[in-house]
């Protein structure tokens, strides 16, 4: 009987997860690729990383930084094309109450975008890559906007990343080792092992009552 609550617990951590607010569908064009942090810009593409030098050194983060302070935001292009066209990145406090799903839709519905402007980088070429460096002295929840203009036929990508100052949630990967911690004790509750495990140990022999 004691599986039952177990599956039922698994079935919630599993709930719990596709929640989570680490998830790379919630975090709008940033996405994890083979370790790597993929920003998305129309059809163009770069490695999107953020350092804080001054606390943690060489750590990257993808987009949730674990603290304030001086923090450098880089793009390493991915796509050559992004080295000969203007780029404008701009961060704002996230007040659409969207949390980590806040989406271009919400970002457009807003009247004053400037007035809520934490750091704007104005469109500028920067050849080889994108670097930007800037001070977080509060912690709360932001959003950054990056903005490239298409040459040839004038259209404008946005991408949109919502990302967190002073994130001290669980890891995505820390919900999977939980599961599969759950999992594994479910499977020893429901093929006996952990029955047997315990009959074995030391001073749990059996009693046997005489007539």
């Amino acid at each position: 009987m004691i599986a039952r609550p177990l599956t039922f617990l698994l079935l919630f951590l599993l709930l719990a997860l596709s929640f989570c607010p680490q998830t790379s569908n919630a975090h709008g064009s940033v996405t994890p690729e083979d370790d790597l942090c993929i920003i998305r810009i129309g059809y163009f593409r770069a490695h999107f990383k953020i350092y804080l030098p001054r606390t943690t050194e060489h750590v990257e983060y993808c987009e949730d930084i674990p603290g304030t302070g001086e923090a450098v935001f880089i793009m390493e292009y991915e796509h050559s094309g992004l080295g000969d066209v203007p780029i404008d990145f701009r961060v704002i406090r996230n007040v659409t109450g969207q949390g980590t799903f806040t989406a271009l839709e919400d970002i457009e519905k807003i009247d004053d975008l400037e007035a809520i402007t934490v750091l704007h980088h104005p469109a500028a070429v920067q050849p080889d890559v994108f670097t930007y460096l800037h001070q977080f002295n509060e912690q709360g929840e932001f959003v950054g906007i990056v903005k490239v203009q298409q040459p040839e036929t004038g259209e404008v990508y946005t991408a949109v990343f919502p990302f967190e100052v002073g994130y001290t949630g669980i890891p995505k990967w820390a919900w999977f080792v939980i599961i599969a911690i759950f999992l594994q004790i479910n499977f020893l509750w429901m093929n006996g092992t952990l029955a047997r495990w315990r009959q074995s140990k030391p001073g749990q022999s059996k009693v046997t009552s005489h007539a």
